[in-house]
């Protein structure tokens, strides 16, 4: 399939910029803490997400998707198998959850009630971030082994298309009006993504963004927010296609979670152990506002909408062998760690 690339030039957006915020100071007395820590199997992790229909958290696991009962905390640590799950996420009002299977290449359908497999596709190598996109009814499956969008119908879990996007495939956001917004880890920059065209129809610079992984839709979808590797975020005006803001975060990011009810955005900095708290009320200052003690590692998590309440993955890690990028975590350590806001 032809892409349609338009690359937008930002070189001078952040120094013009009023709203920029660089090294602005965090706030004291956080509004959110530590309310439980639900125990889970050993092992590695990586996406969770939140699911309001079936009233359940997904963790992607290195062997398993794991599911939680947000009412009873009842845990399932392995509703289905996986070899290496990287996202996971429900569809069709909870009955079905999809897994991308990092190691097999396979992005899965999985039925939520009973953990059957009731269909797999291959989509590229290294299946890693996934989304699906509520206009073209499409799951758009970013494999950054092998530079490729892969789009499967959501309805019939069958192949649709596949194209190449170069730059390091990461997070992904969609819109909700046909648009993909996805960071490009090793090209410091966002690509936006025309899901019912499957084509790419700009890729913007992040300034100062070196690695960029988590991503989140703020301010009724005028602005993005992309989490970086080198303690900063940076903030694009998704109608201009341009960098307006960047933040001073902490470090070991790996997600954004928005709570557009409360106009906040939430970073779980896993190497510094925090969660930085964004106010998103104001789409021209967007800014930091505080920092949650959360627990080293705690690097991915989800947020329910409803009530606000944040739930992070997260292990004791011991020392990384030569070259990891961290340790791996001890047996007896895994929870996920719940967050509330305080009166």
């Amino acid at each position: 399939m032809r892409v349609r690339l338009k690359t937008v030039c930002a070189l001078g957006a952040l120094a013009a910029a009023p709203t920029t915020a660089w090294g602005e100071p965090a706030k004291p007395a956080p509004d959110y803490a530590v309310v439980d820590r639900i125990a889970g199997a050993d092992g590695g992790w990586d996406y969770a997400s939140l699911d309001t229909a079936g009233g359940r958290v997904y963790v992607a696991r290195s062997n398993a998707v794991m599911a939680i009962d947000i009412g009873t905390h009842k845990v399932t640590d392995a509703l289905a198998p996986a070899d290496g799950a990287h996202a996971v996420f429900a569809i069709d009002q909870g009955r079905t959850v999809v897994e991308t299977d990092g190691h097999t290449g396979m992005t899965r359908f999985i039925d939520a009630a009973t953990g059957k497999v009731e269909d797999e596709v291959a989509t590229g190598t290294k299946p890693d971030a996934a989304v699906y996109e509520p206009v073209s009814g499409r799951i758009m499956v970013m494999s950054p082994g092998n530079s490729t969008v892969t789009l499967l119908d959501a309805a019939t879990h069958k192949f649709i298309s596949r194209f190449t996007l170069p730059g390091g495939l990461e997070a992904a956001v969609a819109d909700g009006k046909g648009d993909v917004f996805v960071n490009l880890e090793e090209q410091g920059a966002l690509a936006e993504i025309d899901a019912v065209k499957g084509e790419v129809v700009r890729v913007v610079p992040l300034p100062g963004c070196e690695g960029p992984t988590g991503i989140a839709l703020v301010a009724h979808g005028t602005r993005t927010i992309s989490a970086c590797a080198n303690g900063v975020a940076v903030v694009v005006d998704t109608g201009a296609g341009q960098a307006v803001a960047r933040l001073a975060i902490d470090k070991g990011p790996d997600t954004v979670l928005a709570d557009e009810t409360r106009h906040r955005a939430f970073i779980p900095c896993g190497g510094s152990g925090t969660l930085v708290e964004i106010a998103t009320d104001n789409p021209d200052a967007i800014r930091v506002t505080g920092r949650i003690a959360t627990q080293v590692s705690a690097r991915t998590g989800a947020i329910d909408p409803r009530d606000g309440r944040i739930y992070l993955p997260a292990a004791t890690l011991g020392q990384p062998a030569p070259g990891a990028k961290r340790g791996k975590p001890i047996a007896g350590s895994f929870v996920v760690l719940v967050l509330a806001p305080q009166p």
